[in-house]
């Protein structure tokens, strides 16, 4: 777990992230703290989200979204406006 930890801090530079102890369901809690401390995001993550390499890579990708949302950088109605744009067209009417 201390790779997993220094990858994911590596990857939220300047901010820290901390894993804490599993639950019952092999859960454990992610907090990513900011520069001063303070806590800026806390996720439940699944074993599979930090031993399967795509997963991780996903996990990041949305810490690192959400994390432009909490420093006001990104508005999420850009990021539904994004997703919906991207999604292919469902069907046609004839």
């Amino acid at each position: 777990m201390e790779r997993i930890c220094r990858l994911l801090n590596d990857a939220l530079t300047p901010y820290q992230a901390q894993l804490g102890a599993m639950d019952a369901s092999g859960n454990r809690q992610l907090t990513v703290y900011d520069n001063l401390g303070g806590t800026a995001l806390r996720r439940t993550v699944s074993p599979r989200q930090l031993q399967e390499q795509s997963l991780l890579i996903d996990l990041v990708d949305g810490l690192h979204r959400d994390l432009q949302i909490v420093e006001g950088r990104l508005q999420p109605c850009v990021i539904a406006a994004l997703q919906q744009r991207a999604q292919p067209p469902q069907g046609t009417f004839a």
